[in-house]
């Protein structure tokens, strides 16, 4: 069992190397790591634990997979591509594996050149998150070879989703509900966050979920101000509301919700207000979900609700983003974003504020597929709960 398919793989192996051709490229690099899991899970399926690691992608060839030797039998078991290499730089500084092989760049570049491949000018996936020691020993390594970015190019494949991304973002998408309803029934005074958190997790581990895209998020009263809180020890009290969010990934790719809940099961007339105003702002945004529509166009209604509203000043986050391998990730659709919307994207509305005096912070957002003509809700609970206003 995996969580790749090999067919995608394939394709998407296919799709670089038509962008090294067209740069006059002969290989990729692509960086990644537990943080920074993408761009390496989309050709992989598959992430080391505690090491770093990278895919080397000649023009023709087999693909290499880069990494240390702790993860290699998990490599081997798991990855899409099972050809591995050890480096001491993606290891645990100062781990000692006496029984491993362990090379390094200037070794590869020579074994590459034996095989017949001829590298000139390779492409670079990760420049901004790529540590200094692996770039630095990599230029060292193969000296005389340039080095070009390529990193928007490749993450530009990412954000167009085939049927098979489009279905496992979906299943995310449903786990998420799945787990908001199980962490909903939890929410009441007394209860630790920690708790709610575990009764979501549980919920999507048992029914699938890999991993999380993020942290769980559970924050009641003031802790609702942290944008992304963690579930602590705290308990829930009665008169404070408690923003809750959970994405669960599934073969990799990751779904979400977004909520906000009153502890004592009603809301304040001041939390009915502001919760309504996000739903408000939620439905315009929706609504503006269409193929050729930019980020600066989508910006727009909801921006003036919340300017309307006296909500402006405490606006952190824009309105939608695309979810995939990340439950945020690029093109992300702000004020200023010139990216437009094209079929078969899949997109979140993530409504917020943070910072306000008296409400601290609050969210709600649910998932969409970009169709021909508009969007198409990945979770109907959630869209038909958001469709009305808390009475």
């Amino acid at each position: 069992m995996s969580y790749f398919n090999q067919e995608e793989t394939n394709r998407r192996i296919q799709k670089i190397r038509d962008i090294l051709t067209k740069r006059g490229l002969d290989a990729a690099l692509i960086y990644y790591d537990e943080l920074n899991i993408a761009n390496g899970w989309y050709l992989t399926g598959w992430c080391p634990q505690f090491e770093k690691g990278a895919v080397l992608l000649p023009l023709s060839g087999e693909p290499l997979l880069l990494g240390g030797p702790e993860s290699e039998p998990f490599a081997k078991m798991s990855s899409a591509i099972r050809e591995t290499r050890n480096f001491s730089v993606f290891m645990v500084p100062d781990e000692e594996y006496p029984n491993a092989t362990i090379m390094d760049f200037e070794k590869l570049y020579e074994e590459l050149n034996q095989k017949g491949i001829s590298l000139k000018k390779i492409g670079i996936v990760g420049t901004t998150i790529i540590p200094h020691a692996v770039y630095t020993q990599f230029e060292a390594g193969f000296a005389g070879v340039e080095l070009e970015d390529i990193t928007d190019e490749y993450e530009e494949l990412r954000s167009h989703k085939s049927q098979w991304e489009q279905e496992n973002v979906k299943k995310a998408v449903r786990l998420s509900y799945q787990a908001y309803l199980a962490m909903k029934d939890m929410v009441k005074p007394g209860v630790y966050e920690h708790e709610i958190a575990a009764a979501g997790e549980f919920e999507c581990r048992k029914n699938g979920a890999n991993s999380f895209a993020y942290a769980t998020i559970v924050g009641s009263g003031e802790r609702s101000n942290a944008v992304v809180p963690t579930g602590i020890n705290k308990k829930l009290e009665e008169g404070e509301w408690v923003m809750l969010g959970i994405a669960p990934r599934v073969n990799g790719y990751a779904g979400t919700f977004g909520e906000t809940l009153p502890v004592s099961g009603t809301y304040s007339e001041e939390q009915k207000w502001a919760i309504n105003v996000l739903r408000r702002v939620l439905r315009a945004t929706r609504d503006m979900l269409k193929p050729g529509v930019s980020g600066k166009e989508i910006d727009v209604p909801g921006r003036e609700i919340f300017e309307k509203e006296g909500l402006l000043r405490y606006l952190v986050c824009p309105f939608a983003h695309t979810i995939g391998l990340m439950e945020a990730e690029g093109p992300f659709y702000g004020p200023n974003s010139t990216d437009v919307l094209e079929p078969g994207m899949t997109v979140c509305v993530d409504i917020s504020f943070f910072g306000h005096p008296t409400l601290h912070g609050a969210r709600i957002e649910t998932g969409y597929l970009i169709t021909e003509d508009g969007c198409e809700p990945m979770c109907p609970e959630l869209d038909a709960l958001f469709e009305e206003d808390v009475n």
